[in-house]
């Protein structure tokens, strides 16, 4: 299985504002070539915003931007939208691949912190789709706290993380993430947002992509729109788990 390129877009949001997120996104996706994953946060298309489980864009407008990005990078697009659906509203994080198709997994575990579970619908459904030949798990934010519901199953290779993590709460983020990656022996990446959103909550940003062993293969600068970028290696995860059973005691 050759390498997996991921790309991760720390980048600040426009509140409430679909189409403007859209134009941003789809500007610095025109820079971007050559990659097989390009990560956005979580709720990219407004902002942590609990006024958008009534009020955002259509999933099939999201989907159909998603899909042209997909197609331009030949790259699989990942970012989660506030969504209303059928049963109500969720917070989704799609996965679209270039071919068209589309993975979906609704947040779990609502931040009740912020009243997330008053406004939207918590997903039961834990899925791990394949890309290019590695098992990737999608989960979105506040999930990174529950490590039951992250546990791997020896079904994933790339737990992946969309969020809006408040700056104040920084260091929990840049650690659990690290245990996440260690106690599962795969892959970690965060993909975080920075700026301030219309509630006045900072974000650092800190995103990060980590390794089975807890190494930080790259990281972004803190409170910086930038984008990082690494390369995951299916032949030093298989080794590592051969050499270092942990995974056969849980």
């Amino acid at each position: 299985v050759p390498g997996l390129k991921i790309t991760l877009l720390q980048q600040p949001l426009v509140w409430m504002d679909g189409p403007a997120n859209l134009r941003h996104f789809g500007r610095l996706m025109e820079e971007i070539v050559g990659r097989d994953v390009i990560v956005l946060p979580e709720m990219f298309t407004t902002g942590f915003a609990m006024e958008a489980a009534k009020q955002s864009m259509v999933e099939t407008d999201v989907i159909a931007w998603m899909r042209q990005q997909a197609q331009r990078t030949n790259a699989l697009i990942a970012g989660s939208a506030a969504l209303q659906t059928s049963r109500g509203a969720v917070n989704r994080f799609l996965l679209v691949e270039p071919e068209g198709r589309v993975h979906a997994y609704d947040k779990r575990h609502l931040f009740r912190m912020a009243e997330e579970h008053h406004h939207y619908l918590a997903g039961d459904q834990r899925i791990v789709l394949t890309w290019r030949g590695w098992r990737i798990l999608p989960l979105v934010c506040y999930d990174l706290r529950f490590p039951v519901w992250s546990r791997n199953r020896n079904d994933y290779d790339l737990a992946l993380y969309v969020a809006n993590w408040p700056a104040p709460r920084s260091h929990h983020w840049q650690s659990l993430l690290m245990a996440r990656a260690i106690e599962n022996q795969a892959y970690v990446a965060g993909c975080n947002r920075v700026g301030t959103d219309g509630n006045s909550h900072h974000y650092r940003g800190d995103s990060r992509i980590i390794t089975p062993q807890g190494e930080i293969l790259a990281a972004a600068e803190a409170h910086q729109a930038t984008r990082i970028e690494g390369e995951l290696s299916m032949t030093l995860l298989q080794e590592y788990r051969e050499k270092f059973p942990a995974w056969q005691d849980a």
